[in-house]
């Protein structure tokens, strides 16, 4: 296999790290991915601290889980990172990671 074939082979996303299509720069740190392998790690207090800031947000969904806003809470608390990272990441970036907080939650 071609070396060029194997630098693309490290940009696969791996469970639970979701690869930017771009690098993101946040307070000075340049980003290339999230991991956020940090879901298998959750407790239920945690999953509950994400509901209280979803909702001190002002937001309501009889299914939080399945929103974005929710979803973005919950990986804030999986990758380590404060919420303002996920408020100014890209929105196709939000969306790979709403994915896969919804994937998690869902299994």
């Amino acid at each position: 296999m071609p070396k060029v074939d194997n630098v693309l082979a490290e940009k696969v996303e791996k469970e639970g790290v979701i690869v930017f299509a771009k690098p993101f720069t946040f307070e000075g740190k340049e980003y290339e991915q999230i991991d956020l392998s940090g879901l298998e790690n959750l407790t239920g207090d945690d999953l509950l601290k994400a509901d209280q800031a979803y909702t001190a947000s002002g937001n309501y969904s009889p299914v939080p889980e399945l929103t974005l806003a929710y979803a973005l809470s919950v990986a804030a608390t999986a990758a380590g990172v404060p919420q303002e990272f996920f408020k100014r990441i890209p929105g196709k970036e939000a969306l790979k990671i709403k994915n896969e907080v919804v994937r998690f939650l869902n299994n």
